[in-house]
């Protein structure tokens, strides 16, 4: 069996599209998934499966979703294995850092430099941002609220196509120690 996390984009940050986490965790386990656990309200889960690869497990999930809750989730499934390959691969000083100053947003696809070039880097220092395997790397010192590079890496024109959620470094390592098998 592989554990997986399902991060879920945009719930229960205010808006209309609340999903009770017990509720989330009982819709997983009726699909079949093991281990379910839920981290913090935003969205995060972790859970075991033996069928299915992240895409399948995703759509499954959206769908799933969709039909319980009445609204579309974007929702994004990693393995333990790439979340700890995108938390070694971290090219800033994370242990140095408050988790509130650095963020990952995950990304459905791979993206390339060429996607965020018109986003001149020297504009927003100390602000910083790296690419990373289906991931964005997000240095913001003031905390992710006040960051003008996260308003403008997330413009709409620059995620065209993608399904794209950020969690904030306490996140993603929490998120890697609950999906070790």
């Amino acid at each position: 069996m592989t554990m997986y996390a399902a991060l879920l984009r945009g719930i229960n940050v205010g808006g209309s599209k609340k999903v009770p986490m017990a509720e989330l965790r009982t819709l997983m386990q009726g699909l079949g998934y093991t281990e379910v656990a839920t981290y913090l309200q935003s969205g995060n889960a972790v859970f075991g499966s033996d069928h299915g690869d992240e895409l399948s497990l995703a759509a499954e999930l959206e769908g799933a979703v969709e039909e319980r809750f009445g609204f579309p989730v974007g929702v994004l499934v990693r393995d333990h294995a790439y979340l700890a390959a995108v938390r070694e691969a971290c090219p800033f000083p994370a242990a140095e850092l408050e988790g509130k100053q650095l963020h990952v947003t995950y990304f459905s696809e791979p993206v390339d430099a060429e996607r965020f070039a018109a986003v001149d880097p020297g504009a927003f220092l100390p602000e910083e941002f790296r690419l990373g395997d289906r991931a964005l790397y997000l240095y913001a010192p003031d905390g992710l609220g006040r960051s003008k590079l996260a308003d403008a890496l997330s413009k709409p024109r620059l995620l065209k196509g993608l399904t794209a959620t950020t969690r904030n470094w306490n996140t993603v390592v929490k998120l890697e120690e609950l999906t070790r098998a």
